[in-house]
């Protein structure tokens, strides 16, 4: 059988559809002091004296089930964070402070405090403050053992600063920083491919022969990218930059560069993940999976050929790869 997004439940015609809509609605609330708003990895809001605001919010998705199917909850709290703060990198803000929002059946202090530490942790290393935050217990609405997560980041950045695209011009490059694996998305189409129907693998096997259970190759925490990025933009001009989520490779970077460009992707010019082939071998196209997964590349940068030798550099002080993805 060939998987699609689709068959496994989620459509992503569907969420273009509903972006369109949110958008049309928001815009009864925006003022003049939006700069971008529904639609972008983030919001951006001009606070005066050469200051904007920055401010996304994500979930972590159907990896919690896995999560819990596994009894691993422990790298759910880096996830929800990653999610939100590579988000907010893209427009060149430095994350200021998080947010989180737990959903959950029965509220188990023991179960859900490794989240909890893991969303402290991941703040951290991402050189913002864990201001706050919501639990709520909901029996009836989620099941003993169900629960959501939610996240809210909020940046900033200065006037001159803001990475808009708008410079983007033939012939620049795109540069990919690597992925940890799957990241936060896709598992719905994971799910039905490897676990509950398709190959019917267990957690705990070891179909990539690495030495370790499918279970923590699937629940790898998402990369934290700010650090690097911070220290890139500090030496190298970006031009645009996007975190590749739901949508793959190809839609994310169309998200931030002008509508009259379009993309050279060169697929084979960096080794992905072992994780992708057990996919693929589990009857998910070429096609379908560039639509959902980041291919083992999570980050993007675009920039002037120019500037390649020294993004190389600065890269490579930073003990990070540099991917070529061709222009």
């Amino acid at each position: 059988m060939k998987w699609t997004y689709e068959k496994a439940g989620v459509s992503l015609k569907a969420a273009d559809d509903w972006v369109k809509l949110v958008k049309k609605a928001a815009s009864i609330a925006q003022d003049s002091r939006v700069v971008s708003g529904v639609g972008g990895f983030s919001g951006l809001y001009d606070l005066g004296k050469g200051l904007y605001l920055a401010a996304c919010c994500d979930g972590v998705g159907t990896k919690l089930e896995i999560a819990k199917k596994a009894g691993d909850l422990e790298g759910l709290g880096q996830d929800l964070v990653a999610m939100n703060v590579n988000d907010l990198i893209t427009c060149g803000a430095k994350p200021l402070f998080f947010l989180d929002y737990i959903a959950c059946g029965k509220l188990d202090s023991q179960r859900f405090y490794p989240v909890i530490y893991g969303i402290a942790k991941a703040c951290k290393e991402s050189g913002c403050a864990l201001l706050g935050g919501e639990t709520a217990e909901m029996p009836g609405t989620y099941p003993a053992e169900g629960f959501d997560l939610a996240g809210f980041a909020l940046g900033v950045v200065e006037d001159g600063r803001v990475i808009t695209g708008e410079d983007v011009s033939v012939g620049d490059l795109l540069v990919g920083l690597p992925s940890s694996g799957l990241h936060s998305n896709g598992f719905s189409l994971v799910r039905k491919a490897l676990l509950e129907e398709g190959l019917r693998l267990s957690l705990d096997s070891d179909p990539l022969n690495e030495g370790r259970s499918l279970a923590k190759v699937l629940l790898e925490p998402t990369r934290l990218y700010p650090k690097i990025v911070m220290a890139v933009l500090e030496k190298v001009k970006i031009k645009a930059m996007a975190h590749i989520t739901g949508g793959g490779l190809k839609d994310n970077i169309l998200r931030v560069i002008p509508d009259e460009f379009s993309l050279y992707l060169d697929y084979n010019s960096w080794r992905r993940p072992k994780i992708y082939d057990l996919i693929a071998r589990a009857g998910v196209e070429e096609e379908e999976m560039r639509k959902v997964f980041n291919l083992g590349i999570g980050f993007v940068l675009v920039i002037d050929k120019k500037e390649l030798s020294l993004l190389e550099d600065v890269l490579k002080g930073l003990k990070e790869p540099t991917l070529s993805l061709a222009r």
